[in-house]
């Protein structure tokens, strides 16, 4: 494998560290450390789960093959006997993609799978081949007493041999010849070929009695059947694939399943229903997170939001339990809301949710949309179990999914390549994500395989967000998917920036404008004809109460909305020119006596702290107020014919009062009316959650260009031929990395000054300021002062090194190059 790298240009070592990046971290030495690490068990594994179906099921057959193994036979194995022209079309890529990621190796006539994926993907009772084969004759009679070996030739018509490895040959070469072996099968029992049939296509390993019946008896008398324990047989390879026509598999798959469309909408129609639940995606972040402005629940003890918080969340919201934990999580992800850190932990709003708000609607709509393609939380699991039994809360630390992000990425570029106002069959999408990565898709877990419910999520999250209309993918996202370089790999020359950019002036003219009046109605309600601009909405909130929403939001006023704003410090004629600047029809007369009544209540009584006392000018209302059995839980006491006090302090006193229907208002220790308004409470500076990634990051084309330029001059320097100290013969380097000979400082320098006049490399063992030791490939410009400059073929740079660091020294080759 190693020499097969080197054989590569950079090109393919690029392409090979960017389809595997884990080869990348940290960049190996040589080729050598890198073929080494590319058959690791854990980079195989990942290498295999990024396969697709028909590029692993040719893995699967090179597994099940010889070793090495033509080209000729892998087709066999994946065509059969009467051929397939799509699956020779399509196995030279397969192979090629095999070879670009170093799982396949050898040319043409040898190819060679890793040892590793052979053992990964071959077949064993204990972990059975997805092609449903099981041993070959030979792993099946291991072990197998030369008597026993006799007797199955005789039976099966061959002739004696000497030993049991010429025996194992001839009944090897009796079912992989197809005359022979029909007529062998010729002969069969009617039951022994239905044994067969139902062995053959796996799984090929049955169980019987010590006394079998007839036809299994005729089965394992021939080695048709071979004994894998005392009580279990096996169909050896060999015979499985004259059953089966030569196929590995029952069902190749040379071709992705086309993603077809279920329903089609007119383009229009979809974007103006995206831009709607957009314009909807904003005000529901922006209602959830006003309700939190003063503060947001506890933390748990574990992290994460309590149930009873989050049903708390899905009522105030108008929603299900899960799409609250959704909005959440997406608020979370957009780094809107955070935990405030305090000692008595609880959720709060960040800084940036302040800032978020003065961007343009279409602004604020990209940010949560970008959020949500990067982020790996996943809200879809909150209220599941993990492997512990314990469950899944929102905001919780369990809730990442590294495959989050890729698999919301390709569902929507799936999404993409359907016509314009298509809709996707769901299941056609699933099926083609099970194609593209298999052995992801076959992950076992509750409720199904992961991959699969990603995919279901992320449709039902993009029409929640926004990004799909009508379940089709709307204009204004299709840019925020698409590499700039036009590419397949949103890694590969994507400009975020301008993407996000594009997207919200995509996105711009079909949100609804803000309007700045509404309509007053007699019933004491006002309606908003659209979304109403920021200091109207925020007034409104606070003066009255919202009834319905939709396309036009319905509130209603009551007294204790009114009430509300007097107590924020507005006064009954601030309320009337509010109205009266904003409303588009006269403001109706209940409404203005609504407003004259409850000012002239407001504040005639007053709280204060004493622990609490009332006060109030009008004897009566203070008699009123003793004679009222509903004030027994105040404890009240008169003090004075105007003054009462109360056991309770005096937030209780005011609660009390007003739901006994009077208006009362606090007041401070000089007697004046405290005006009470929200409070707004934030977090500290806060960073959105970082993603956790399934893997090492991809490596961009500058990290590639270097990485590949450090392994080609690491592998310079173990691979260069050297002579040795005394120049009496060419040395290689030592495979195990072993250090040069040492050699004397006065060996070392003449060597450096003599390579310096003469413009030629040498070989230099060194040690660095931290005990490190290295082998290098130097070629010395100048010698002076204890110090050798030279250029670094390892480092690909000019670098001084100190000569007391260098352990030893040697000449190249003269045919090192």
């Amino acid at each position: 494998m190693a020499e097969e790298l080197r054989a590569r240009g950079d090109q393919g070592l690029a392409e090979l560290l960017r389809l595997r990046p884990d080869l990348v971290a940290p960049v190996p030495a040589d080729l050598t450390q890198l073929a080494t690490r590319a058959g690791t068990r854990a980079s195989v594994v990942r290498a295999l789960e990024r396969l697709d179906r028909f590029t692993l099921q040719t893995a699967e057959a090179l597994a099940v093959a010889p070793d090495p193994a033509p080209y000729p036979v892998l087709l066999g194995l994946m065509a059969g006997d009467e051929g397939d022209a799509q699956v020779e079309a399509a196995l030279p890529d397969a192979v090629r993609a095999l070879r670009a990621q170093a799982l396949l190796w050898g040319g043409d006539d040898r190819l060679r799978l890793v040892r590793t994926a052979r053992e990964l993907l071959a077949p064993s009772p204990q972990h059975p081949s997805p092609t449903g084969l099981g041993p070959t004759v030979a792993e099946a009679t291991a072990g197998m007493s030369p008597g026993r070996l006799q007797e199955i030739l005789a039976a099966a018509g061959l002739p004696a041999t000497h030993d049991p490895v010429s025996a194992v040959t001839a009944l090897t070469e009796l079912f992989t010849d197809r005359e022979r072996m029909a007529a062998l099968l010729d002969g069969a029992p009617v039951e022994a070929l239905g044994v067969l049939d139902k062995l053959v296509w796996g799984p090929p390993y049955g169980e019987v009695s010590a006394d079998p019946a007839p036809p299994v008896r005729w089965l394992r008398d021939r080695g048709l059947l071979l004994p894998t324990t005392p009580r279990t047989v096996a169909l050896p390879r060999e015979a499985a694939l004259y059953l089966r026509a030569g196929r590995a598999h029952r069902r190749t798959e040379p071709l992705p399943p086309p993603v077809t469309s279920a329903r089609e909408h007119r383009p229009q129609a979809v974007d103006s229903t995206a831009a709607g639940q957009a314009y909807t995606a904003l005000t529901t972040v922006e209602e959830l997170l006003k309700q939190w402005n003063e503060g947001g629940p506890q933390v748990l003890r574990a992290g994460g939001l309590s149930v009873r918080d989050l049903k708390r969340t899905a009522t105030a919201l108008d929603v299900s339990e899960p799409v609250a934990a959704f909005w959440l999580e997406t608020a979370y992800a957009a780094g809107l809301l955070a935990s405030d850190g305090e000692a008595d932990e609880r959720y709060g709003i960040t800084p940036a949710y302040d800032a978020w708000l003065e961007l343009p609607a279409a602004e604020r709509w990209v940010r949560l949309a970008a959020a949500w393609l990067a982020a790996t939380r996943t809200p879809g699991l909150v209220g599941a179990q993990d492997a512990k039994g314990r469950t899944l809360s929102a905001l919780g630390p369990d809730l990442d999914r590294g495959a989050a992000p890729e698999v919301r990425r390709r569902v929507l570029a799936l999404l993409a390549g359907l016509p314009a106002g298509a809709a996707p069959d769901a299941g056609a999408l699933l099926a083609r994500l099970r194609w593209e990565r298999p052995l992801r898709g076959a992950q076992p877990a509750a409720g199904g395989d992961l991959r699969t419910r990603l995919a279901d999520w992320t449709l039902a999250e993009a029409e929640l967000l926004g990004i799909t209309g009508r379940g089709a993918l709307a204009a204004h996202t299709r840019v925020l998917l698409t590499p700039a370089d036009g590419s397949d790999d949103p890694a590969g020359g994507f400009d975020t920036a301008a993407a996000e950019k594009s997207a919200a002036a995509l996105l711009a003219p079909l949100l609804p404008e803000p309007v700045d009046e509404v309509l007053l109605q007699a019933d004491l309600t006002a309606v908003a004809p659209g979304p109403l601009r920021r200091p109207l909405a925020d007034t409104l909130g606070v003066l009255a109460d919202v009834e319905s929403k939709g396309g036009a939001t319905v509130y209603r006023f009551t007294p204790a909305s009114v009430r509300r704003a007097l107590d924020a410090g507005q006064a009954a004629s601030d309320l009337h020119a509010f109205l009266a600047a904003h409303s588009r029809t006269p403001v109706p007369q209940p409404l203005t006596y609504l407003i004259d009544d409850v000012a002239r209540r407001h504040g005639h009584l007053r709280v204060g702290a004493a622990s609490a006392y009332v006060r109030c000018d009008d004897e009566a209302v203070l008699d009123e107020i003793m004679a009222d059995r509903r004030g027994a839980s105040l404890r009240l006491r008169r003090l004075a014919p105007t003054v009462l006090a109360a056991q309770a302090d005096p937030a209780a006193l005011l609660a009390g009062l007003r739901s006994m229907g009077f208006a009362p208002a606090a007041e401070s220790a000089e007697g004046d009316v405290l005006i009470s308004r929200a409070r707004a409470h934030r977090t500290g500076p806060r960073t959105a959650p970082a993603p956790v990634p399934d893997g090492p990051p991809a490596p961009d084309a500058t990290l590639l260009t270097a990485a590949v330029r450090a392994i080609r001059a690491g592998d310079l320097a173990a691979t260069a031929v050297r002579r040795d100290p005394a120049g009496a013969r060419p040395a290689a380097p030592r495979p195990d990395g072993g250090a040069l000979p040492r050699t004397s400082s006065a060996e070392t320098l003449a060597t450096v000054q003599a390579a310096a006049l003469t413009g030629s490399a040498v070989w230099i063992g060194y040690v660095n300021a931290d005990g490190a030791a290295s082998q290098r490939v130097i070629a010395p410009v100048r010698v002076e002062g204890g110090f050798v400059t030279a250029y670094d073929h390892t480092a690909d740079e000019v670098r001084t090194y100190p000569l007391h660091r260098v352990t030893g020294v040697a000449e190249l080759a003269e045919d090192a190059d």
